[in-house]
């Protein structure tokens, strides 16, 4: 996986499973660009510091599901963003099938650290510069960062059209503020859920995947079974 930030001043945490990640992105090498069979696009970030353990372990059982939610819709590119320590901040190249992701999770441990939420964001930002993202997931517990700094670039996700799913464990009330304005500011969604909660995150996740694979209408067939597809389509823009 890929350092977000390229500035001088941003030394890289210790390479932990280091040989690992750089076998799964040699492999990556080898997928055919995004977007180049009009499939969709999906990025999905995760808190990895210490307080987020049980939902890294949720997370990691439970991500393959987007991909079978979106896979009869014509499937989902995703890709992998992470944080955690307190100047780690990574990337995978976009995958087109879950066990990737699944392999490159296992790997990856928590560690105390702070929130690096601006970060996953102006990344989204660059990467749906290049080529078209549907949806920004984030799943996290905490906000430790100005959130005027993060507002302004969910307004720069809205203008690119990148929907943010803002997913919060726990009622932290700085992070259920900020989190809701971010899906507010990208016409995205928000919602919040405990960490046994496993059903409710997985539907959550299978939503997310259904619109960023086949748009509202995916989304509206989703929600038609699923209450919590529903929760989102009803906080959803269409533009």
């Amino acid at each position: 996986m890929s350092p977000l930030d390229k500035d001088k001043n941003s030394a890289l945490a210790s390479r932990n499973g280091g040989e690992a990640i750089s076998a799964f992105v040699e492999a990556a090498k080898n997928i055919p660009a995004p977007g180049a069979s009009g499939r969709g696009r999906l990025i999905f970030a995760l808190d990895a510091t210490m307080s987020r353990q049980p939902t890294w372990d949720m997370a990691q059982s439970l991500q393959a599901k987007m991909f079978d939610a979106a896979a009869s819709l014509g499937g989902l590119d995703v890709q992998l963003v992470y944080f955690r320590g307190f100047n780690e901040c990574r990337a995978s190249n976009f995958v087109s099938g879950g066990q990737g992701l699944a392999q490159l999770m296992s790997r990856i441990d928590v560690r105390g650290g702070s929130t690096q939420i601006r970060r996953v964001l102006a990344h989204a930002r660059n990467e749906a510069g290049r080529a078209r993202v549907g949806v920004f997931v984030f799943i996290g517990d905490a906000m430790e960062e100005n959130p005027d700094t993060l507002a302004s670039l969910a307004g720069e996700l809205a203008l690119l059209g990148v929907k943010a799913f803002m997913f919060q464990e726990g009622q932290d009330p700085l992070a259920r503020r900020t989190f809701g304005e971010i899906a507010r500011l990208t016409g995205g969604a928000y919602s919040a859920f405990d960490a046994g909660a496993s059903a409710r995150l997985a539907a959550l996740l299978r939503a997310a995947a259904a619109y960023a694979a086949g748009g509202h209408a995916a989304l509206a067939r989703e929600a038609a079974d699923d209450p919590a597809a529903r929760l989102l389509l009803s906080q959803m823009r269409k533009n």
